[in-house]
């Protein structure tokens, strides 16, 4: 499964990066930042890193990658997420005893892509694929296929709201669960076990809304929904950027993720604040 999905987000980038060669040719004919004589192409990264030495010791980073279009025909997507964190954490040695390590806390990596093509201004067809791997969530892995409906219900200087809506073919891979299994001899022995890997037909919808406050400021908002009769999946991305440059800006983001199928030990729900340095291109 992991290798299909693999393949469709390598597939659905081909004919985004195929049109990207070419509005490159064309801005190095006549260069400009303006994407519409960039074909439509935009992008932007973003990276946070947080480091403490002392009492306590943490690292954490995290870094996103992202690219759209949008022409008078395509209305595409592709990006790429990491997050990754080390503390100190308490574990017991070969003899019992308890004792720091400075290990990883999280490792989490995402990437999606979506190709749409359009009916009209408004309406479009769209393909998408997403796949996700966390070391330390309710799911190990989890992938899903999709084809559906998007309309955009508002594009102008100022805002922005768009929506998408279609099944798709989920699969995902549960946690590990360590329980402590009681020996008839009296004895305690942790047991570990690797639930089935799981699959479903799930109803996709994605909500895109972005509203500038100010010349320099701008609120966006990304609201995913993955529902089946096994797992329902909700994920909220919001952010606040505010720009120093025409190309550089400071990001407050704030994200939740939800999921209703998990093991003991583990949560539903995981959220995460960033705080990114940004860079438009």
């Amino acid at each position: 499964m992991k290798k299909i999905l693999l393949a469709s987000l390598v597939l659905a980038a081909l004919p985004m990066a195929a049109q990207a060669q070419d509005a490159n040719a064309n801005a190095n004919a006549a260069p400009s930042s303006d994407a519409s004589k960039n074909n439509g192409w935009t992008g932007s990264g973003e990276f946070g890193f947080a480091s403490s030495r002392g009492n306590s010791r943490s690292e954490n980073a995290n870094a996103k990658l992202g690219l759209q279009q949008e022409n008078e025909v395509w209305k595409n997507s592709f990006y790429l997420n990491g997050l990754r964190s080390k503390g100190d954490v308490e574990v017991q040695d070969a003899a019992g005893n308890t004792i720091d390590k400075f290990s990883t806390t999280a490792n989490r990596y995402d990437s999606g892509a979506s190709v749409g093509y359009k009916f009209d201004p408004r309406s479009y067809v769209v393909t998408a694929a997403r796949y996700e791997h966390d070391d330390f969530g309710a799911n190990l892995w989890q992938g899903i296929i999709s084809v559906g409906y998007g309309y955009i219900a508002l594009k102008n200087e100022r805002a922005e709201l768009s929506f998408e809506i279609g099944p798709g073919f989920k699969r995902y891979q549960p946690a590990k669960t360590t329980e402590d299994v009681t020996q008839p001899d009296g004895s305690v022995v942790s047991v570990t076990t690797q639930p089935n890997a799981q699959s479903e037909v799930v109803g996709r919808g994605l909500v895109n809304g972005k509203y500038r406050l100010t010349d320099n400021t701008a609120l966006e908002d990304t609201f995913l929904v993955e529902a089946g009769s096994k797992n329902q999946y909700y994920q909220n991305d919001i952010g606040l950027s505010v720009s120093m440059t025409k190309k550089m800006a400071l990001k407050l983001g704030y994200q939740i993720r939800y999921n209703s199928d998990t093991q003991p030990g583990t949560v539903s729900t995981d959220k995460l604040m960033t705080t990114n340095l940004v860079y438009n291109f």
